[in-house]
């Protein structure tokens, strides 16, 4: 397996720019997974990664060797794809032998290669289907052991669960990570979900407009995200945004909302506007007037394990609280908020965050 470098890489298509100075550190065995909104360069950046993708400046190194304008074939990269891409009237065993065969590997190694994935992605009953036989999910498995039986330096995975159900992309991602922990190899995932991203990466790079936002660990990126967008990306339900001023006063720093004052604790900006951010799960009920907000429940949607609600303050910005499963609450009910100080977010007029 082998290292990642990617130094000022920018891509242009004409006058568009869709990679901007990105530099970035893959680690040897790292499972890093790329996420942003759709246009964000993504995917750009890994077609780049693999050579589908030419690079306008910048240089990107592969186990130490500068592989910019190194074809794709000798990169040492296998790249799974949305599309499954399986020949239909080809078996499962030729599928992933073919391109072993294309390059030259005797038939013995071909044999021992495709036998070894085989057993490691559980195909082994598969082998004789043709691929219209087979499930999604076992689709997705053949072109993940064509890509095994390559035995390259990296792995590439561009969405590759996007076309499968709900239930079956929760077992495929399980399956990835236990792959991940067997082969020990470096892999580079892309998606636009950022739970896939946080229940699979040991590193996440958020994308925005071909820039990097912050690459990190997940929950380092969930409890301190630098920008506002990383704050608003990362994380199921959303953040909660609210508009307030910062405001000096003899207990210290609180951030006037309406008519309210809300605590800070911690290191704190110089007083001025400010975007004060707080998770759902951050919001506690309380009785109406006993907490710091009052807001109106709007909807309710209760999944069993919890319920959220979605309510509006008496200044109009909407909210998203995460409440008990069983929450007898009703549209049209008012409550009251606590918010723990501890857990607040605050970020400046160009999105940076405010904490030191």
């Amino acid at each position: 397996m082998a290292r990642v470098a990617l130094d000022n890489v920018d891509k242009f298509y004409g006058a568009v720019q869709a990679l901007s100075a990105v530099s970035l550190d893959i680690e040897d065995g790292e499972f890093v997974v790329f996420v942003g909104p759709s246009g964000c360069g993504k995917s750009t950046l890994l077609r780049a990664i693999a050579g589908l993708e030419s690079i306008s400046a910048g240089t990107i190194a592969i186990g130490g060797e500068d592989v910019t304008a190194v074809a794709p074939s000798d990169r040492g990269v296998a790249m799974v794809f949305q599309s499954y891409a399986l020949y239909p009237h080809m078996t499962v065993s030729a599928n992933m032998e073919f391109g072993m065969k294309i390059n030259g590997v005797s038939p013995a190694e071909r044999q021992a290669r495709v036998a070894e994935a085989a057993r490691i992605l559980q195909l082994d009953d598969l082998m004789d289907r043709k691929p219209g036989q087979l499930s999604g999910g076992q689709r997705q498995r053949v072109a993940i052991g064509r890509a095994i039986v390559k035995e390259p330096r990296v792995f590439l995975f561009d969405e590759p669960l996007s076309n499968l159900d709900a239930k079956l992309r929760v077992q495929m991602r399980v399956e990835l990570e236990a792959l991940h922990e067997q082969l020990g190899a470096t892999m580079i995932y892309v998606t636009h979900d950022q739970v896939e991203a946080m229940t699979m990466a040991d590193k996440i790079v958020v994308l925005n407009g071909g820039r990097v936002e912050q690459v990190g660990p997940p929950l380092e990126l969930y409890h301190h995200p630098a920008t506002e967008f990383v704050a608003d990306f990362i994380g199921a339900p959303s953040m909660n945004f609210l508009d307030v001023d910062l405001v000096a006063e003899t207990g210290g720093l609180t951030a006037a909302y309406g008519a309210r004052r809300i605590p800070i604790d911690g290191a704190a900006p110089q007083p001025g506007p400010a975007r004060l951010g707080i998770r759902p799960e951050h919001l506690h009920l309380a009785a109406p007037g006993q907490g710091i907000l009052d807001a109106e429940v709007q909807v309710t949607e209760a999944l069993g394990g919890e319920t959220y609600l979605y309510c509006r303050t008496a200044e109009g910005d909407r909210l998203v609280i995460k409440a008990e499963g069983d929450s007898p609450l009703a549209a049209g009910q008012t409550i009251g908020l606590q918010l723990d100080s501890r857990r607040l977010h605050l970020f400046g007029g160009d999105g940076q965050s405010l904490r030191v």
